[in-house]
């Protein structure tokens, strides 16, 4: 069992900034995929970034490019979100979750954080 603990949301003004931390206890995230998913009040649960367990690959959505920066440290088990230029419209609550290979489709993952809010305030 793997268990995700996100850290890291809050409040923002639009165009601040964030940053998210992913780690999990009883297992080390180092050999996982993880991904980034949010899902907004009304809506479904939308895929934001992804990283491949040594970091080779990364995916983001459209909507995020540019802005969000996914990251990992796997001496520190722990994935990073950066997140520059926050707009309203991403408010949402904010999950990681871990998978065997790294994929933007979030049936595909197995372990799944608690989620954090993140409100950004126009």
């Amino acid at each position: 069992q793997v268990n995700l603990v996100e850290s890291g949301g809050g409040l923002v003004q639009a165009g601040g900034s964030l940053r998210f931390s992913c780690s999990a206890s009883g297992r080390t995230l180092s050999g996982y995929a993880t991904g980034w998913f949010r899902q907004a009040p009304g809506k479904e649960r939308e895929f934001v970034a992804a990283i491949s367990w040594n970091g080779g690959r990364i995916y983001y959505a459209d909507s995020v490019k540019g802005r969000f920066t996914i990251s990992r440290d796997n001496a520190k088990g722990t994935v990073y979100l950066q997140m520059n230029s926050l707009k309203p419209e991403d408010t949402a609550v904010y999950y990681c979750a871990a998978s065997g290979y790294i994929t933007t489709t979030a049936r595909e993952y197995n372990y799944w954080g608690q989620g954090t809010q993140v409100t950004v305030s126009s």
